[in-house]
C-alpha cells in the first residue's frame, strides 16, 4: 500500500488504502477492478467525456467505482493521467497492444513517474506473438488453448458464455497477477508490468486436465471421461417438468447414497461407477428414472441424502435458494436488481456491501482535487475539454 494513500471513508476489506486506477476498458478488465473495488480498494475508473453524466452501462462490473472522465486523445490529458497514477499502487488497462504507448501512457511513462506501480495490462493474445495485434473474443481464446475443444457433447463443442477466458483467465488473473505485483513493490519498491492474456490463462485453468491428459487418464474427446459428461453419473438429466438435475459424483459415498436412493442396489449395471461398458446402460437407466418426477420433486428426495444431486437454477431462482440466501450469495442493488455479493469472505477485515455504480464522470472534481489540481486547473481542463 502507498503510504500517502488514505482509505476511502466507507471502504473497508483487505484492500482499504490501496488505490487503482482504471483506464476505461470493457469486460474483463472492469472484471478485475470490480474484484479489487470488492475487497476494499479505491478503483477510479477513467471514462470518455461523451458519456459524461449517464447512468454506468455495466451496473454490477462497475460498482465499487469513482467515475472521472477524461478525454485521452486529449494532448494535456497525459499529463492529467500521470498526475493520477503517482500515487496509485495500480493501473489497469485493456487497449490492444502499443495504444497506451501511442497516448503517452505506457508502462514506461508511468513507471517513470511511479516507479513503485504495478501496471496490469489485459488483452486477448497478449503483448507479444504473431496474434498479438488481432481482435478476438472470449470463443477465440478458449479455441486456440483447447478449453473449447474439451468442452460440451461428442459431436460438437458447446459455448460456456464468456466466463472462461474474459472472466476467470483473463480478469481474474489480472486481478491476482495486480496483487502480486503490489506485494512485491511493497518489499522491493519496484513497480513492474503485469501481461495478462486471456489465452495465456484459458491455458492456466486446463493445468488438471493437462495433468490428467500427460499420466494417460484424460481422452482428447469430448464426452469420453469422467468429468466432461461422459461418465453418466456426472452430468444432466431431465426431469418430467423440462427442468433439470446435476449429478457431480466422483466418490464411492455419494455414488452408493444415489444408487440406494434410486433403489438401484443390486443392479448388475450399476456394480462399478467406472465401468466403462456399463456406462450406456447406466445413462439410459438414469435418465429414465429421472423423467418420471419434476426437478423440485427429485431435489426433495435427495436432500439430505449425500449423493451430489442438485436442481439446476435459472439466474433468477438462484438467488432464493434457502442456501444461497442464507449464506447471502447474492445482493439486491438499489435498483432491485440482483449481484452477486463480493467474495472470498475474510474474517477479519470483512468487505462492504458493494456501493453502487456511480454515473459516468460524477467524481471527477473529487479525483482531481486529491491529485493536487486546484479549482483554476481544474476549470480549465473543463475548459479546454480534457475533462467533463
Amino acid at each position: 500500500m502507498n503510504p500517502q494513500i488514505q482509505p476511502v471513508p466507507g471502504r473497508r476489506g483487505p484492500l482499504a488504502g490501496v488505490r487503482v486506477l482504471e483506464l476505461g476498458g470493457i469486460g474483463p478488465g472492469p472484471f478485475a477492478g470490480m474484484l479489487l473495488g470488492d475487497l476494499g480498494a479505491d478503483v477510479v475508473r477513467v471514462d470518455r467525456p461523451a458519456e459524461a453524466g449517464s447512468s454506468s452501462p455495466h451496473p454490477v462490473l462497475h460498482r465499487n467505482r469513482r467515475s472521472i472522465t477524461i478525454d485521452l486523445k486529449h494532448p494535456r490529458s497525459t499529463e492529467t493521467v500521470l498526475a493520477l497514477a503517482a500515487d496509485a499502487d495500480a493501473v489497469i488497462e485493456g487497449f490492444r497492444p502499443g495504444v497506451a504507448e501511442r497516448l503517452g501512457l505506457g508502462p514506461e511513462s508511468l513507471l517513470a513517474r511511479n516507479p513503485r506501480l504495478a501496471y496490469g495490462r489485459m488483452t486477448g493474445w497478449g503483448q507479444d506473438g504473431p496474434l498479438a495485434q488481432d481482435p478476438g473474443h472470449d470463443i477465440n481464446f478458449i479455441a486456440l488453448t483447447g478449453v473449447l475443444h474439451a468442452i460440451g457433447r461428442g459431436d460438437e463443442p458447446v459455448v460456456p458464455l464468456n466466463l472462461i477466458g474474459d472472466m476467470g483467465g483473463g480478469g481474474l488473473l489480472l486481478a491476482f497477477g495486480l496483487l502480486g505485483a503490489i506485494i512485491s513493490a511493497r518489499g522491493t519498491g519496484r513497480g513492474q508490468v503485469v501481461d495478462a492474456a486471456m489465452s495465456d490463462g484459458s491455458a492456466t485453468l486446463l493445468a488438471m486436465v493437462h495433468g490428467f491428459l500427460n499420466s494417460g487418464r484424460w481422452h482428447d474427446e469430448r464426452e469420453q471421461n469422467g468429468i466432461d459428461g461422459g461418465s453418466p453419473v456426472y452430468g444432466v438429466y431431465r426431469c418430467s417438468d423440462g427442468r433439470h438435475l446435476a449429478l457431480g459424483i466422483g466418490d464411492d459415498r455419494s455414488y452408493a447414497a444415489l444408487v440406494d436412493t434410486l433403489g438401484l442396489v443390486g443392479d448388475a449395471d450399476f456394480a462399478h461407477r467406472d465401468d466403462r461398458t456399463a456406462w450406456p446402460a447406466m445413462r439410459k437407466a438414469l435418465a429414465e428414472a429421472f423423467s418420471g418426477r419434476t426437478r423440485d420433486e427429485w431435489e426433495r428426495v435427495f436432500a439430505g441424502r449425500g449423493a451430489c444431486v442438485s436442481p439446476v437454477l435459472s439466474l433468477t431462482e438462484a438467488p432464493a435458494h434457502p442456501h444461497n440466501a442464507a449464506r447471502g450469495t447474492f445482493l439486491s442493488d438499489a435498483g432491485g436488481g440482483i449481484a452477486p455479493a463480493p467474495a472470498p469472505r475474510f474474517s477479519a477485515t470483512p468487505a462492504a456491501e458493494p456501493a453502487p455504480a456511480p454515473a459516468v464522470g460524477a467524481d471527477t472534481e473529487a479525483v482531481l482535487a486529491e491529485a493536487g489540481f486546484g479549482k483554476e486547473a481544474i476549470a480549465g481542463l473543463r475548459r479546454e475539454g480534457v475533462v467533463r
